[in-house]
């Protein structure tokens, strides 16, 4: 009986143990990249849905129309929390425009919560690289041709579309990653006809790396989407000739260092969005010295921490002679 007791005893020990030794959630590394992809478009300084802003913690903690985002050290307690894990039906569901959080985010955003919230003063939340301003002026539009006449209307067919991005234009764009996993390399190879095209979005689509060739003579697109792709290295190099490029969204794929090599000829590019892939801090350096003028988000700025205090040298006394 003795024996069963202190088996018990241990196994209990081990639970209270294991709860004491919770991974603590780094919110500079993991909780800030989320609310930058995913909130800050809609609760930030330009707009604020529910009058809520969750760039600071002390906008975060005053809260919106319905009280604070969050409560800490209560995740089920919390508005914020309850609205991450709602339906893509429901329309009080955070974030309301885009993909849902994924459990492991969500999952964060708990432990994070129930750990107190730890959100360092200084640190602030920005959106997401913003969507570039089209730079036309740097363009030649021509009025479609008969093969990019033909793949828009093939678009059309599959349920897809290459709209004109405003009025008597011949620019279109293309918000493909509504299709989800419908879009694959065979759309691509639709694409290829599309002269005109200057944005395109593929997050979550089904592409691969070979399908990316399509895009090679796409001469005037300007803006690319590939979040949530498996996109990889090899996909990068089909893009060396996209000149014009000025924003390109890699998060979430299995890009190296290796890949950013092949984005180094594109001096046009503004906007660069790694995220959650699988790049170092020197191969962020590497291409960032060769694109001085390129703004390169890796998902948390460490400019917005505190910096440690520099340990003073102590005098050492000189031996007494």
């Amino acid at each position: 009986m003795k024996k069963l007791i202190l088996i018990l005893a241990g196994a209990l020990s081990g639970g209270v143990l294991s709860a004491q030794t919770e991974t603590k959630v780094d919110f500079a590394k993991q909780i800030q990249p989320i609310l930058e992809h995913s909130c800050v478009k809609c609760h930030g300084p330009e707009k604020q849905k529910g009058k809520l802003r969750l760039d600071s913690k002390e906008a975060a903690l005053k809260g919106g129309k319905g009280g604070p985002a969050f409560k800490p050290g209560k995740a089920d307690e919390s508005e914020m929390y309850r609205r991450i894990l709602l339906p893509a039906t429901d329309d009080d569901r955070m974030p309301n425009e885009g993909d849902a959080l994924t459990k492991a985010q969500t999952d964060l955003i708990r432990d994070w919560i129930n750990q107190g919230a730890v959100w360092p003063e200084v640190a602030v939340a920005k959106d997401s690289p913003p969507k570039v301003k089209i730079g036309l002026d740097k363009l030649t539009a021509a009025p479609a041709s008969p093969a990019e006449q033909k793949a828009i209307a093939k678009l059309e067919s599959l349920g897809m579309a290459a709209r004109p991005i405003a009025q008597k234009v011949d620019w279109r764009e293309a918000n493909l990653g509504l299709q989800g996993t419908n879009v694959t390399d065979a759309t691509l190879a639709i694409l290829k006809d599309i002269a005109n095209l200057v944005q395109l979005n593929l997050r979550g689509t089904k592409i691969t790396d070979a399908g990316l060739a399509n895009l090679k003579g796409l001469s005037n697109l300007l803006e690319l989407h590939l979040e949530n792709t498996a996109v990889t290295d090899a996909g990068l190099a089909n893009l060396k000739n996209l000149t014009n490029l000025t924003y390109l969204n890699v998060f979430g794929t299995a890009v190296t260092d290796a890949g950013l090599e092949h984005l180094k000829g594109l001096t046009d590019l503004r906007n660069l969005y790694l995220w959650q892939t699988k790049t170092t801090s020197n191969g962020v350096a590497a291409l960032q010295k060769a694109l001085p003028n390129l703004r390169i988000d890796t998902g948390w700025d460490l400019s917005s921490l505190p910096k440690p205090e520099e340990k003073k040298e102590e005098k050492k006394e000189e031996p007494k002679k």
